[in-house]
C-alpha cells in the first residue's frame, strides 16, 4: 500500500482538491455557499490566509499562508471537505458509493487525497499563484483569466499585481507553468 508522505516544513502552500468523480458541483450556487460556509468555519478554529484561490466546476486550488508552527494543513482540508459534504443537499450523494466509503461515512463528494505543494521561495510562490489564476483558461473555461468570476485573479488585479489583460492562452502555454499541477 502507498503512504502518503505530507510537507511540514514552510509556512505556504499550494492545494488541489476534486470532487469525487470529478462532479461539476463547486461553481454551482449551492456549492459555492457550502463551501463558503465551510471555510469560513473552519477559519475560525483554524485560522490561515488565503493567498490565492480558483473555484472550478469540479476542483479548486488555493494557497494557503499557514500561522508559525501550525503546518496542520490536513485537518484543515479534512475540516472544510466535512463541513461541506453536510452541507450540501444533494439527493443522490450516496448513489454509487462503494462499501469502503460507506463504512468511513464518506458521502461521495470528494475524492480522499488531495495534493499539496510547499512553495520554497517567492519565484516558487509567484508561479504557483500565476498557475491558480491561469487554471480556468488552461481548462477552456474563458479565453482571458479576468473573465473568470470565482478566482481571486480579481483581487490581485484590483490592487495592481496583474495587468487587465494578463492571462489569455499565450500566457498559459508558456514554459513557466509545466511544472506545477
Amino acid at each position: 500500500m502507498r503512504r502518503y508522505l505530507r510537507s511540514r516544513e514552510g509556512l505556504v502552500y499550494f492545494f488541489t482538491v476534486v470532487t469525487h468523480e470529478r462532479r461539476p458541483i463547486l461553481t454551482t450556487e449551492a456549492g459555492r455557499a457550502a463551501l463558503g460556509q465551510a471555510m469560513r468555519h473552519v477559519r475560525a478554529g483554524h485560522p490561515f490566509e488565503v493567498v490565492a484561490t480558483v473555484l472550478l466546476p469540479d476542483h479548486l486550488h488555493a494557497i494557503w499562508e499557514l500561522p508559525a508552527g501550525d503546518a496542520d494543513y490536513s485537518t484543515r482540508w479534512r475540516l472544510i471537505k466535512g463541513g461541506f459534504s453536510r452541507l450540501w443537499s444533494c439527493d443522490d450523494d450516496r448513489s454509487g458509493i462503494g462499501s469502503s466509503r460507506r463504512r468511513k461515512s464518506e458521502r461521495g463528494v470528494w475524492q480522499r487525497r488531495f495534493y499539496e505543494h510547499a512553495c520554497r521561495d517567492d519565484r516558487d510562490l509567484k508561479r504557483c499563484i500565476d498557475y491558480v489564476h491561469i487554471n480556468p483558461v488552461k481548462h477552456g473555461l474563458v479565453e482571458r483569466a479576468i473573465d473568470w468570476p470565482w478566482s481571486s485573479f480579481h483581487r490581485y488585479l484590483r490592487v495592481g499585481e496583474y495587468p487587465p489583460d494578463w492571462g489569455g492562452h499565450d500566457v498559459w502555454y508558456g514554459d513557466e507553468f509545466r511544472d506545477v499541477e
